[in-house]
């Protein structure tokens, strides 16, 4: 029988002064140092390129509570190297119309200037959706997911386009000027518990319901579909990917062919033609979902989320920690996102939304 959550955290005894935040779970330490260690070579010509090790974030809003921190990687702390991963939370609007938007953007490995394509990602993101408040939040109160997977797919082109054509400038492949990206619209309203996931490429989205983890991660071969089952219900580590033809292993009772306000609905253009040019990191995809009181909705950069769909002992320690009625502090958070796991060493990025 595999030994308790708390007993599959431990601390390093060949290395006593790391703190409890950095503690691992697994057989083996992590290979790489789990606090920082080297700085990156700075130019003092552009001290604009500098780039924190650790960025925390943190709102609270109606119903929901908000947690974010992106962190450098094991291995980027060894090396010397930038964070790759931008997060990028922030409010439009005032009052209860007001709208949230938490962006993650990684860049590529290797890749020259990968943090600084990440983090235009997400302003450029971020502009336009704040350009767009009023009309997204009216949607989302109204449930209106056609209009928001149509819009947020066009945006979300337009932004990848501008990285096209910088590629093109600097005389660059689009596959080495571009980012994965992943955000979450979350309205202010303490009525309405409608959360929306948009984004492309690499990374998770995960929700805990009574101390279980669901993968919600949209599959990019149901890009045309409406209502799709949701993927992924177990306990302990999230697996690889079910079929997505087989029957939903938690249906809502009495389900509605026609996805209301209190229904999950998967879609990643909701039946809008794709766009001219698909972004190199693959399809757009789109979820709108309505929150329970006690849910908690995770939203991670591949550097947290292959580990904790690799790794039992990681997601179980999760579920320990993060199942709780009332947010973590900003400490806390940091602490359990940055639990080391042999194996992975990439920047960290992670914002989650509890419920009360």
């Amino acid at each position: 029988m595999p030994p308790p959550p708390e007993a599959a955290l431990r601390a390093d005894p060949a290395r006593p002064w790391r703190a409890a935040a950095a503690s691992y779970v697994g057989d083996e330490p992590p290979t790489y140092e789990t606090e920082p260690t080297t700085l990156p070579v700075t130019d003092p010509e552009d001290l604009r390129d500098v780039v924190p090790d650790t960025v925390l974030e943190g709102a609270r809003y109606g119903t929901l509570t908000l947690r974010a921190a992106s962190l450098r990687g094991d291995a980027a702390r060894y090396r010397g190297e930038l964070r790759r991963d931008a997060l990028l939370a922030v409010r439009f609007g005032t009052g209860d119309s007001a709208l949230l938007l938490v962006a993650v953007a990684s860049g590529q490995r290797a890749a020259p200037g990968a943090h600084r394509v990440a983090r235009e990602l997400c302003e450029w993101i971020a502009g336009a959706v704040g350009g767009n408040q009023a009309r997204l939040t009216e949607d989302i109160h109204t449930a209106n997911r056609g209009a928001l997977s149509s819009g947020l797919h066009r945006l979300t082109d337009r932004a990848y386009g501008r990285l096209r054509a910088g590629a093109t400038v600097r005389g660059l492949a689009p596959a080495d000027h571009t980012a994965s990206v992943r955000c979450l619209l979350l309205p202010a309203h303490p009525a309405c518990r409608t959360r929306v996931f948009f984004g492309v490429g690499d990374g998770g989205l995960f929700r805990l319901r009574d101390g279980v983890w669901q993968d919600l991660e949209p599959d990019g071969g149901e890009r045309d579909t409406v209502g799709g089952p949701v993927i992924g219900y177990w306990s302990g580590r999230p697996p690889g990917r079910r079929p997505s033809h087989g029957p939903d292993p938690d249906p809502d009772p009495d389900p509605d062919p026609d996805p209301g306000p209190d229904s999950d609905c998967d879609s990643a253009s909701d039946r809008t033609p794709p766009p001219e040019s698909e972004p190199v990191h693959g399809p757009f995809r789109f979820r709108a979902s309505v929150a329970r009181p006690g849910d908690t909705l995770l939203l991670c950069s591949a550097g947290l989320a292959e580990p904790l769909r690799g790794e039992a002992a990681l997601a179980d320690r999760l579920a320990e920690r993060w199942d709780t009625a009332e947010a973590p502090g900003l400490a806390a958070f940091l602490a359990d996102a940055q639990t080391g796991v042999k194996g992975y060493a990439d920047d960290r990025t992670a914002a989650a939304v509890w419920e009360a």
